[in-house]
């Protein structure tokens, strides 16, 4: 079966955080640098995702996922810039895909979402990074992101050590 992409509100968020968690930590749990540690509790992984929720409100962001026989399989968050001088940029982050179900084009299919929403919200440039020599690397170089910057020991990964990070950007 193919996963629908869709957004959800931040109502629909709440109601889901335990699937939104759960994705979380199984990203974190297979060593993607995002932001956690190994380790990291499903309490804080719903955490997280709820202290996106006033986001979800205000219009700052928007949460695409993927859903696939009804549960959720991938998220994909696009921030909108807040400054008066930058209404037409957005970050994407925590693009994550089950670990499960990677390999079949979903992360493409999610990050095309996300540029869609983006462009619908009048956004023109898009920006995001991620751990130099990754999946992720390879997925926004295929899909036409242009690498700006690396910065050694910028993160560390789940387990400790410092990974580099590559910076991206998209014109739409």
């Amino acid at each position: 079966m193919t996963a629908g992409i869709f957004p959800l509100d931040a109502a629909a968020a709440e109601a889901r955080l335990g699937e939104l968690a759960a994705i979380l930590v199984d990203a974190v749990e297979q060593g993607a640098s995002v932001n956690f540690m190994a380790g990291i509790a499903t309490e804080d992984a719903a955490g997280f995702w709820r202290r996106q929720l006033p986001g979800l409100v205000e219009g700052e962001k928007q949460l695409l996922v993927a859903e696939e026989d009804g549960r959720l399989v991938g998220t994909i968050l696009l921030m909108f810039a807040q400054q008066p001088n930058a209404p037409h940029r957005a970050e994407i982050g925590k693009m994550l895909v089950h670990s499960g179900l990677r390999r079949r084009g979903l992360g493409r299919r999610l990050l095309a979402a996300a540029e869609a929403a983006a462009r619908a919200a009048g956004r023109s440039l898009l920006m995001l990074d991620t751990e130099s020599g990754s999946a992720g690397e390879a997925l926004y170089k295929a899909c036409g992101w242009t690498e700006f910057g690396r910065v050694p020991g910028h993160s560390r990964k789940p387990n400790g050590p410092l990974a580099e990070t590559t910076f991206f950007y998209k014109r739409l």
